[in-house]
Parts: C-alpha cells; sequence; structure tokens
C-alpha cells in the first residue's frame, strides 16, 4: 500500500497554495535541489569532462529510460531518454512509416496535442512521397481504422478533456489492418498505469516534466518495442546514436537496439534533475496512485457540480475512461482560472474554454481538494473573476 503522507513530504510546495497543474508541471521535490547542487559542484565542478565516464553521464538516457520503463510497463533496454518530447514524436512516426512503406495514410485525433500534428505535418511535407495525415475525432479512431493506415499516432489521455484512449483495443485493431501504433504518453507516464508491451504498442514517446516531476523542459523518453529494436531506423542519425560514437567514423551506423534512438548530447543536469524526481516513485504502486487519483477527481466533480453549476464538465464522468485531470467549461474560463490562481488554486486553461485541474495524490489529498473547491465556490458565485486584470491574456495560458 502506497504511503501518500510520505510522498507528500517528498515535494516542495509553497505556503497557501493548492496545486492542481501538475499534468502541465509537476511540483519541485525536494531531492532534486540537492541533487543538481551536487551534480553541478561535484560531477562539473571536480570531474571536469573525466564526469563523462566516472560520474557515468554517458550512460545516464538509458539508465533513467529503464527507471520510466518500469512505470510504462517497459521491458529493460526499450526506453532512452533525451532530447525533447516533439524530437521524440518525430523520431517514432518517421520510424513507423519506414516500417511500413507500402501506406500513405497516417491517422491521428483532433484530441490529440497539436504540437504532434505540426512534427506530423511538417515531417509528411518533408518526405513528399503523397503522405496524408487524417484527423478524426476521438470518439471515431477505432472505426477510421483500416487496410490503408501506415500508422496510427494516438495521444493516450486528451490534453483537453482527459479522455482516455483504450491503448490495447486500439493497437489490436491497428496491428489486425497492418498498421503500425505510437502513443503519446505525456499525460500517462506518473498517471495512470499504462503496459506497453502488455498493449503490444510499437513505439511510445513522453514527456517528463508534467506527472513525473523533472521539472520545466526536461527530457523526453521513447520506447521501441522489443520487435522493432534492430530494424527501425533512426531518421535523426545523431552522433550519440552511432554504433561507436568515439570511432569518428564518416559514416553512420545505428547503436544497437534503443541506443539508436539517441540523438544528441544529453543534458546532464535536467538529467540529474529528472533522476532524482523519479526517486519519489520508489515504493509507489500505480495503481494505487490510480485509485486515489479517481477518488480526488469524482470528489472534486461533485462538490463543484453541486455549487458550481455554471461550470459544465467536459471531461468524461466516468473515472476509468478519464486520466488524472478534470476539465470544466465556461465561457469566460481564462478569467476565472486567472482569479482562482490569484487566490492559491492553480490549475490551468485550454482554449476555447476549459479549466483543467490534475489530480496527483502523490502530493494532493481530499483536505486539498475540498479548500480548492470553497475557492472556487466563492469565484463563481460572486463574479470575482469579471475584472480586467483577469481578462488579459498571458503568454502561458
Amino acid at each position: 500500500m502506497t504511503d501518500f503522507k510520505r510522498t507528500q513530504s517528498l515535494f516542495n510546495l509553497p505556503d497557501g497554495v493548492i496545486y492542481l497543474d501538475g499534468n502541465s508541471l509537476g511540483p519541485l521535490p525536494v531531492a532534486v535541489s540537492e541533487r543538481v547542487h551536487r551534480m553541478i559542484s561535484e560531477e562539473w565542478g571536480k570531474q571536469l569532462i573525466g564526469g563523462w565516464n566516472s560520474a557515468g553521464w554517458m550512460v545516464q538516457p538509458r539508465r533513467i529510460g529503464d527507471r520510466i520503463g518500469r512505470l510504462i510497463g517497459a521491458p529493460g533496454g526499450t526506453v532512452v531518454v533525451g532530447d525533447t518530447l516533439s524530437i521524440k514524436v518525430y523520431q517514432a512516426l518517421a520510424s513507423a512509416l519506414e516500417l511500413n512503406p507500402s501506406r500513405r495514410m497516417v491517422l491521428t485525433d483532433n484530441g490529440n496535442f497539436p504540437s504532434d500534428l505540426y512534427i506530423a505535418e511538417g515531417l509528411l511535407r518533408t518526405l513528399d512521397r503523397g503522405y496524408t495525415l487524417r484527423v478524426v475525432a476521438p470518439d471515431d479512431v477505432e472505426a477510421a481504422i483500416d487496410d490503408t493506415i501506415a500508422a496510427t499516432m494516438l495521444t493516450e489521455v486528451d490534453y483537453r478533456t482527459g479522455r482516455l484512449h483504450d491503448m490495447a483495443a486500439l493497437t489490436q485493431k491497428a496491428h489486425s489492418a497492418g498498421a503500425i501504433t505510437i502513443w503519446d504518453l505525456a499525460h500517462s507516464a506518473g498517471a495512470i498505469p499504462v503496459d506497453v508491451l502488455g498493449a503490444k504498442a510499437d513505439f511510445a514517446v513522453g514527456c517528463t516534466y508534467k506527472y513525473l516531476n523533472a521539472g520545466p523542459g526536461a527530457p523526453a523518453f521513447i520506447y521501441v518495442a522489443p520487435q522493432h529494436a534492430e530494424n527501425a531506423r533512426p531518421a535523426l542519425s545523431g552522433w550519440m546514436g552511432h554504433q561507436s560514437p568515439f570511432a569518428f567514423d564518416l559514416d553512420y551506423r545505428p547503436g544497437s537496439g534503443i541506443e539508436r534512438m539517441r540523438v544528441g548530447t544529453p543534458p546532464v543536469i535536467a538529467m540529474a534533475a529528472l533522476d532524482a524526481a523519479l526517486d519519489v516513485w520508489d515504493g509507489v504502486s500505480m495503481n494505487d496512485v490510480r485509485q486515489a487519483s479517481i477518488a480526488l477527481a469524482e470528489l472534486f466533480i461533485r462538490e463543484v457540480e453541486a455549487r458550481c453549476q455554471e461550470l459544465k464538465l467536459a471531461s468524461p464522468r466516468d473515472g476509468s475512461k478519464r486520466g488524472s485531470q478534470v476539465s470544466f467549461r465556461h465561457d469566460n474560463g481564462y478569467a476565472i482560472m486567472q482569479a482562482l490562481i490569484a487566490r492559491g488554486v492553480i490549475g490551468d486553461f485550454r482554449a476555447p474554454d476549459a479549466i483543467r485541474f490534475g489530480f496527483t495524490p502523490l502530493y494532493i489529498g481530499e483536505t486539498e481538494v475540498r479548500a480548492a473547491v470553497d475557492v472556487i465556490a466563492d469565484v463563481i458565485a460572486n463574479r470575482r473573476w469579471d475584472t480586467a486584470e483577469y481578462r488579459k491574456r498571458a503568454l502561458v495560458t
């Protein structure tokens, strides 16, 4: 049984704040500051370039990848960390298309994170081989899978509403139609139980700055199924993905297995933060996290609907069909969220009208949920959002 009182003590949250935005950026784990300081002062500061060997910087991407793999059901040696999520989406899609060369259709849905669509559009345009990106509604994905599809590219949890795709069922349908599957786990890893191996996913990617709490701009990860490990050609054939980087060959030879999905030099300071953040998960059961998250979200929904009838639920009501976030709609959602943030309840806004709240039992409990609803009810009932200050849009919403 996971001790959530213990995990709450592992985070550094400001006084007077109820943080319901871990689905956008996880809070700071206490151990991260010391670990990063030690990396800078003891490793970089004293070992200098020798740290690549003596401090293990060179093998961080694979070692930390295995730690993330435990949280997503991936066997050892199938996950590597580095670069950004956009790059990992590019890598996965490019490799998937080469594994299915006779087809020209990529299927996605309009609940996918827009950045993934931008990456896909750019790649397909660059390839210039008649590829089409087909975008359907989330509920229409299963019916749209047929023998014209080269690859499905889906985010498991809809960033706007929290709607949850059935990874196993859709992967099975895709495989029966001869398609390759790519799953974006940005809103899944650390939020819900994931089993990429059991679901037979071909590729999976994800970020580490949301539910894995590794900090803004933290490196992303990519998973490649074992059966593709030696066949997936890395479109971005970077130095770190070479079979022998320090042979300095002029010709590229891909590394073995998941190593070939490395691209650039590892961001060692950011990796140190991620490594320390993952310590929080030692002794944590993802099933316990899931059950507690659903309970908190259901409490939140009940209380908000009872007290704030202007807000309309945008997320699935059934917790088993939802990730670890809840969204409500309101025409003045942006101003409402700014008023909440000013009063210490931090969620976020997604255009055109959704206010989002994430429920992470590692550091949020029933007391915080009830206190948050008190603030929301006050803001709505007394129209405390209705000021010019709260309507002014910031760069980040």
